[in-house]
């Protein structure tokens, strides 16, 4: 069994692993799906997400620098934040949804090394969806391996601050002047 997962709470991560955390980018992004006409419900929209974001700010600020009481006062903020009723229906059923999933929300408190987010590795992996729907797929599995190989290289240096075109150029033409992506990973992780 996996100890720590983040996940983006897709049922298949549910039970592999001993300790869940959900990512708040992810939960976030369910309320952007709202769509209020009526002003009222847009204003009271737009004022719970200023808080909603703050107190993910503040959450930010408790992984820099964890504290017991800090994460007490959190922990409650929590409860105060997501029990808000604000008129609008639909907000207010988010709210809850929200509410339910404190536990995995709030691993962060128990385990501060816990990221609050996954989006990196949503968007690494959005990179490979893009490309393979815009490519119709490979024809070969040889092509398969490739583009992955491929899209592994691009990923792996963008994440790296690396340049993919100078370092696959470095590569090709059999200079080896840059450093390989495993060494500058061995020396970021030192």
């Amino acid at each position: 069994m996996i100890t720590t997962l983040l996940s983006d709470d897709a049922p298949q991560f549910k039970q592999i692993a001993h300790h869940h955390a959900l990512c708040w980018i992810h939960d976030g992004r369910n309320y952007k799906k709202l769509r209020p006409i009526v002003p009222y419900h847009k204003e009271k929209l737009e004022a719970f997400l200023d808080r909603y974001w703050d107190y993910y700010g503040k959450l930010c600020e408790f992984k820099i620098k964890p504290d017991a009481e800090v994460a007490e006062q959190l922990f409650t903020e929590f409860d105060q934040l997501f029990t808000t009723i604000t008129g609008y229906e639909q907000l207010d059923e988010r709210i809850s949804k929200t509410k339910e999933k404190k536990e995995h929300l709030l691993k962060v408190l128990l385990l501060p090394e816990v990221p609050l987010h996954n989006n990196a590795a949503e968007l690494a992996a959005r990179a490979k969806v893009r490309k393979r729907d815009v490519s119709l797929q490979t024809i070969t599995e040889e092509g398969t391996k490739a583009n992955d190989t491929f899209m592994t290289i691009v990923q792996t240096a963008k994440k790296l601050s690396v340049s993919a075109y100078q370092y696959i150029w470095d590569r090709v033409s059999n200079k080896f002047e840059m450093p390989s992506l495993a060494q500058i990973i061995r020396e970021k992780t030192r």
